[in-house]
C-alpha cells in the first residue's frame, strides 16, 4: 500500500500498518459542523525536526455560532524521541462571529484573513493570526449559502437564498464588484473553475447549474442538470478534460463535460440527499457526502466506487482537501473528521485512515 502524502517518510510504514485501527487521536464535543476549509499554505512548525503544511482548518458548528480555527499537530517532541507517529487535533482559536448560525467560510491565505457567510445577512473577516475584525457588512437580504476566494485576484464570491451571486472586492473595502442573476431558489454553492479563473459555476435549489464569466452579469451556460434541487459542485482540476460534478437532492452525483454540456456519468448509490462533493485536485478520486451519513470514494477516471464508509457522526454536510497531501476534512452533524486518503498503485483499495473530532 502507498499514501498519497507528504508526511515525512520514515514514519510511513507505522501510519500505514494501523490503517485500520480506527485510532481517536482527539474528542471534543461539537454541534453540527456545515463546512472545512484548510488552508492552502500555512506551515505549522512544533519542532525543529518536522514541519506541518497546509494543516489549519476552520470548523464552523453551525448551530454554537462560533467558528473555531484549529490545525493539525502531528508529532510533539516527546512523541519524536519514542519515534510514535499520530495526529491529533489541537483548537487553536475560537470567534464569536454573530448570534446566528455560520454556514459557510474560507482563508484569504494572502491576507491571513477568513471570510466567512452566516444567516445574518452578513460576510465577516477576521485576521486569523491577530484575532482583529477587518470588516463586517451586510452582502445579501437573506441567509449567505456559501463563499469561496479566488485563487490570484482579490475577489470573493458569496452566494445567498435571496437568489443572487455577488462579488466582493477586498482591495476597494470589500465594494459589491458585480451581482450575478439568473437562478430562481436559493444558491447553495459557488466554485471557481481552477482551470479558468475569470470563470466560476453555481448550483441552486431550482435543479440547474450555471456557469459565469466575472465579465459578465448573465450565465454563459445553463443546465437542468438534476430532477431535485443541487446541493453541491466542485471542478475536476486534474486531467485535460473540462469537467464538473454536482451532488442532488435526488440522490445522485453528476460529472458534466461544461463545453459539450453533456452528463458523462452518473454515480448512484446513496440513500439520501448528496450534501457535499469534493475532487482532490492531484489525486484521482472523487469524494461524496449525503445526509444517508455515508461517505464515498470514487474513483476519478473510471467512476468506480473503490469505498464506502461511515463514521456513525450522523449526515455528512462537508468534505475538503487540499494539494500535496491526502489529508480530507469532513464536517458532519456531530463532529470533524480528518483522515487520510490511502490507496494502492492499482486502485484495488481506497481507505480512509481517520483521526476523529468527535461529539456523540
Amino acid at each position: 500500500m502507498d499514501t498519497l502524502s507528504a508526511t515525512n517518510q520514515k514514519h510511513r510504514s507505522h501510519h500505514l500498518s494501523n490503517k485500520s485501527a480506527n485510532f481517536k487521536h482527539f474528542e471534543q464535543r461539537s454541534e453540527r459542523v456545515k463546512c472545512v476549509d484548510l488552508h492552502p499554505t500555512e506551515p505549522w512548525q512544533d519542532s525543529d525536526k518536522f514541519i506541518l503544511r497546509n494543516c489549519v482548518y476552520l470548523e464552523l458548528p453551525v448551530s454554537s455560532k462560533l467558528l473555531c480555527l484549529r490545525f493539525t499537530c502531528a508529532i510533539m517532541a516527546a512523541m519524536f524521541q519514542s519515534r510514535a507517529y499520530h495526529y491529533c487535533l489541537e483548537l487553536e482559536k475560537s470567534f464569536k462571529l454573530t448570534e446566528s448560525p455560520v454556514r459557510s467560510a474560507k482563508f484569504i491565505a494572502c491576507k491571513q484573513w477568513f471570510v466567512a457567510g452566516a444567516d445574518d445577512k452578513c460576510m465577516h473577516v477576521y485576521n486569523y493570526d491577530t484575532e482583529e475584525e477587518i470588516k463586517e457588512f451586510e452582502a445579501h437580504t437573506d441567509y449567505i449559502r456559501s463563499v469561496a476566494v479566488h485563487p490570484t485576484l482579490p475577489y470573493v464570491l458569496s452566494s445567498s437564498d435571496d437568489k443572487l451571486i455577488k462579488l466582493w472586492d477586498w482591495e476597494k473595502d470589500w465594494v459589491c464588484a458585480q451581482i450575478f442573476e439568473g437562478h430562481s431558489h436559493y444558491v447553495m454553492q459557488v466554485a471557481f473553475n481552477p482551470r479558468d479563473t475569470s470563470t466560476f459555476a453555481s448550483v441552486s435549489l431550482d435543479c440547474s447549474l450555471k456557469l459565469w464569466n466575472l465579465g459578465s452579469s448573465n450565465p454563459n451556460l445553463t443546465l437542468e442538470a438534476h430532477s431535485k434541487g443541487i446541493n453541491c459542485v466542485d471542478f475536476i482540476a486534474a486531467g485535460d478534460k473540462p469537467h464538473l460534478i454536482t451532488g442532488s437532492d435526488d440522490q445522485t452525483v453528476k460529472v458534466w463535460d461544461y463545453e459539450t454540456e453533456t452528463c458523462v456519468q452518473t454515480l448512484e448509490g446513496h440513500e439520501h440527499n448528496v450534501t457535499a462533493v469534493c475532487v482532490h485536485p492531484e489525486a484521482p478520486i472523487i469524494i461524496t457526502g449525503s445526509e444517508d451519513m455515508s461517505i464515498r470514494i470514487w474513483h476519478a477516471k473510471t467512476y468506480r466506487l473503490e469505498n464506502t464508509v461511515n463514521y456513525e457522526l450522523g449526515r455528512v454536510w462537508y468534505i475538503g482537501c487540499m494539494k500535496s497531501s491526502p489529508q480530507i476534512a469532513i464536517g458532519c452533524d456531530e463532529g470533524t473528521i480528518m483522515g487520510n486518503v490511502l490507496c494502492s498503485h492499482s486502485w484495488d483499495t481506497v481507505n480512509l485512515q481517520d483521526q476523529e473530532n468527535v461529539s456523540k
